[in-house]
Order: C-alpha cells, then structure tokens, then sequence
C-alpha cells in the first residue's frame, strides 16, 4: 500500500495488522481519485471508518486543504498516526479516536465537508445509520460529495428519505463505490 499521486507520490503506507480493517487497494483508490480528481484541490476532507488512513493521506497528497480521520479501533488509530507522521501530514489533519456516531456531532459547527468518504465494515447495516448521522448534524453542504464504499449487494434506496440521491456507482470485483449528494 502506497501514496498512489501528488505531494507524496510513492511512499509506503502501513496498514494495520488483523483483519478489522480492509485497506482500499491501490487500484481501486486511484480509480476513486480519477473521479474526484477536479473536487480535491484545497477541500475539506473527512474519512470515516479510516483503517489505515490511506484515503485521507492521498486527498491531502492531492492537495487537500484538511483532512479529519475518524476510527474508533486502537491498532488502526496507531497506524493512522504513523502514517500521518511519515507522510508530514500532523498540521493538515485531525485524528478522532472514537465511535462515528459520538465523533460527528462534535465536528458540527466546527466543519462544514466537501468530500466525505466511509468504508464501514461490510454487511453490518451502518451505512444508513451513519448517513442519516451526516445530515442531522450540517457537517455536509449542498456540494458536498458523499463516498460510500460498500459490499456490491448494498442496497441504497434510503437516501431519498434523507434528502440525498445515489449519482453514480462505480463496481469493482467484490466492492463498490456508491457517490450521494444532497437534492
């Protein structure tokens, strides 16, 4: 695992041990920043369910003006840090240590994201939960783009209950990306 572009092109990322975490694989995250290449420049960033850190640190390689990581799991936290620290990331990035669901509505008020990127674990429902999270507590903006990365029988239909429509998917061999924006 690497910093795949940008400011930091080519160095190595560690990624944590065990398997609570799936870091994005190379491929699939460069696909992902080709798509969102244009949104990166100097925006706010926010990485929920963060891993090993890898999606934020190659926003903010890309030129990202912020990225906060949040990750409740103490292995992962520790990489995150590390990788935040090799990549000489500290000042452009904030790290919270805890539950998504405690986490975020401490950021209202404080942020206001242009990209929201989630990965959380496959197939354990909290995608919804988590969405409806973002909307109740306006750390999001008509702008902003939400990624979901998700098992490929994830369904989405309700996001229309949220305000939020699903503008485009992209698939992959055992994953997707599901891109949602407010309507």
């Amino acid at each position: 695992m690497r910093v795949i572009a940008g400011s930091r092109r080519s160095l190595p990322l560690k990624a944590p041990t065990g398997m609570d975490t799936r870091p994005t694989q190379d491929r699939t995250k460069e696909t992902l920043f080709n798509i969102i290449n244009n949104n990166i420049y100097d925006c706010t960033f926010l990485d929920i369910f963060s891993g090993s850190g890898g999606i934020a640190i190659e926003a903010l390689s890309r030129g990202a003006g912020r990225a906060v990581l949040i990750e409740k799991n103490r292995n992962a936290i520790a990489c995150i840090r590390e990788n935040i620290k090799f990549t000489r990331f500290e000042n452009e990035s904030e790290c919270l240590e805890e539950d998504v669901f405690t986490a975020i509505p401490k950021l209202k008020g404080r942020y206001s994201f242009d990209i929201i990127f989630m990965d959380p674990p496959y197939k354990a429902g909290l995608e919804e939960r988590v969405l409806e999270t973002i909307a109740k507590n306006n750390i999001a903006h008509e702008d902003t783009i939400i990624i979901v990365e998700a098992a490929l029988d994830t369904g989405f239909d309700f996001v229309a209950d949220l305000g939020m429509e699903v503008y485009r998917t992209k698939k992959y061999k055992t994953n997707q990306h599901v891109f949602i924006r407010f309507i």
